[in-house]
């Protein structure tokens, strides 16, 4: 495809009968999903004790990214806008339990019982307005803030995004820093055009020392360092005490023309044989608020 997905139409348009099937038959897709899955689990850093955790895997899709989830000894839940891709997700037999909902208007789980959170390639389609009902912002507040709510305290989040530009980027870890979450933007492979990779890691919960965001992966298959990757484009992490803080609008003071303003005016009047009154010592005088 020339063009990326969510500029061409709806997700539950798009991913109908036929293209739900297209991408679910790939097997170059379903191997990059599975090693963007399991990527992500590998950010989530779960508990390595054994016991199974239940995560939920937003715009699950056919399935793709729950099959790994399973087969790392994980209970999940699926949602998905696409009835076509939910479908071939059923034919499939997934493990999964599978939702139809839109994460734009918020997830109707329970609070605090998911253990984690995953999602490949889907919150960036939060910032189009794809009906005349949609305003991306509010969609982003009502999914941070229901997933905040659902998720355990402590727990993790990480969405696999391809954000269109950097004020896009922006605007989603914004709204999720806005809902409470801590945490920020991995970068794997900063410096390559093919397999860079951006994840939003986020911590349900205030920012401690457990809830540093990991480093990204190098071209060497080694930790990316602060210092390697460039600007904009390396790992981000977003101070919580910018949360229920946005900035204030600067007053901009107007400048005050004072009296030597005045009698320069007055006196280019005069040069081009204008009536101008005398000069006073009144002249430029602020008048009082009861005059």
């Amino acid at each position: 495809m020339s063009s990326r997905p969510e500029l061409q139409a709806p997700p539950e348009i798009f991913y109908d009968d036929a293209e739900a099937r297209k991408y679910t038959s790939s097997s170059r897709i379903i191997e990059i999903q599975a090693k963007l899955s399991e990527r992500a689990l590998e950010l989530l850093a779960l508990p390595d004790d054994g016991v199974p955790r239940l995560l939920l895997d937003i715009g699950c899709g056919s399935g793709l990214s729950g099959e790994t989830l399973s087969e790392n000894g994980h209970q999940w839940i699926g949602l998905d806008i696409s009835q076509s891709m939910l479908d071939v997700a059923l034919e499939r037999e997934v493990d999964g339990d599978l939702i139809l909902g839109d994460m734009g208007q918020g997830l109707g789980l329970r609070p605090g019982v998911i253990d984690g959170a995953i999602s490949i390639s889907a919150v960036q389609w939060l910032c189009n307005a794809d009906k005349s009902s949609h305003e991306p912002r509010l969609r982003l507040k009502a999914f941070f803030g229901s997933l905040y709510r659902c998720l355990a305290r402590g727990a993790r989040a990480v969405f696999q995004v391809y954000p269109e530009n950097i004020a896009q980027r922006e605007l989603i870890l914004g709204f999720a820093m806005r809902a409470g979450f801590a945490g920020g933007v991995v970068v794997d492979y900063p410096h390559s055009t093919k397999t860079r990779k951006e994840y939003l890691v986020l911590t349900c919960g205030p920012p401690s020392l457990s809830t540093t965001t990991p480093k990204g992966k190098g071209e060497d298959k080694e930790s990316c360092s602060d210092d390697e990757s460039s600007g904009d484009e390396e790992n981000q992490t977003v101070c919580i005490s910018d949360r229920h803080r946005p900035r204030k609008k600067q007053k901009i003071a107007k400048k005050v023309k004072g009296r030597d303003w005045v009698l320069k005016k007055k006196e280019q009047m005069r040069r081009k044989g204008n009536v101008v009154p005398a000069d006073t010592k009144y002249t430029a005088r602020k008048r009082k608020a009861r005059f």
